[in-house]
């Protein structure tokens, strides 16, 4: 594992540590990284799994620390970039999630007073990009953990649902983590049904059994949730797309986990298939 820090520093140090997983992402990052000037980290770290693209020097001409390694699944790299970091607070990043200027404002109006240490976490809601225009219904507001205490905080879930937990009370703060998904609806698809099979073999791995109800009901179950509950109709044409692609990838979970129990009985093998999954950002996959 090589550790190189960059020569350009971001300006006047907040006690505040941004962590980043990447994978070719150069055309991400540098939007992310733009994001944090108004934050201005002492510290940010981004941990790549093998970019064959200019990532890595993407991270390190805007001053990154990168750490290069290889890829053991959502949780453990992430985790592995949270052990990273060195300062006080931590504000843990997809590399296609740019901070809205009002979040980092509030992020710094919040560090620097001599009371922030009431609580051990906080979270912020993502506005997703999908198409051509935001999503205010659909997938918003969508609350996640993203700044959290050093120390207090780790990665949990099964890949690839990766969540931030934290040992003590948690906040909220206004301003939206900007998350641009999917660059287009083959992208989309193409990931939904990664995450599938990566769900099934996540499954799999625990010893759950294949059910014919859960192939049934889970995608209905989305459906329902993302169209009425969750109001995904107001988005019009885009809410429609999000809530069958959902659904999709709900069936194919469970249709990929079938198809991994009929080889396990043919083989007599073990229930697992033993493939890594391959790093994908924080997608809305419910």
């Amino acid at each position: 594992m090589n550790d190189e820090s960059g020569a350009k520093t971001l300006g006047q140090a907040l006690s505040l540590s941004v962590a980043i997983i990447t994978k070719d992402e150069e055309a991400n990052l540098p939007r992310l990284l733009d994001s944090l000037e108004p934050l201005q980290p002492a510290e940010v770290v981004v941990v790549d799994s093998g970019s064959t693209d200019s990532t890595v020097a993407i991270a390190r001409d805007h001053g990154a620390q990168v750490i290069e390694t290889d890829w053991p699944g959502h949780v453990e790299q992430k985790n592995r970039a949270l052990a990273a970091c060195h300062q006080p607070w931590i504000l843990s990043l997809d590399a296609d999630e740019p901070i809205s200027p009002e979040l980092a404002a509030n992020i710094r109006n919040l560090l620097e007073k001599q009371d922030q240490d009431q609580k051990a976490g906080y979270e912020v809601s993502r506005l997703t990009w999908y198409l051509g225009d935001w999503l205010r219904h659909v997938w918003y507001p969508e609350w996640r953990l993203r700044l959290v205490k050093n120390g207090a905080a780790q990665w949990t879930g099964h890949n690839p649902h990766d969540r931030l937990e934290v040992d003590g009370p948690t906040g909220r703060l206004s301003g939206d983590i900007h998350h641009y998904s999917y660059a287009d609806i083959d992208d989309h698809f193409r990931r939904s049904i990664d995450y599938a099979r990566i769900g099934a073999e996540a499954l799999a791995a625990r010893g759950k059994p294949f059910r014919w109800h859960k192939m049934i009901f889970s995608p209905l179950a989305r459906f329902i949730r993302l169209m009425i509950f969750r109001q995904g109709w107001r988005d019009g044409w885009r809410g429609w797309i999000i809530a069958w692609s959902s659904m999709f990838s709900a069936f194919l979970k469970y249709a990929f986990l079938y198809e991994i129990e009929r080889g396990r009985r043919k083989s007599g093998g073990n229930f697992g298939t033993g493939t890594k999954p391959t790093p994908t950002s924080d997608k809305n996959n419910g």
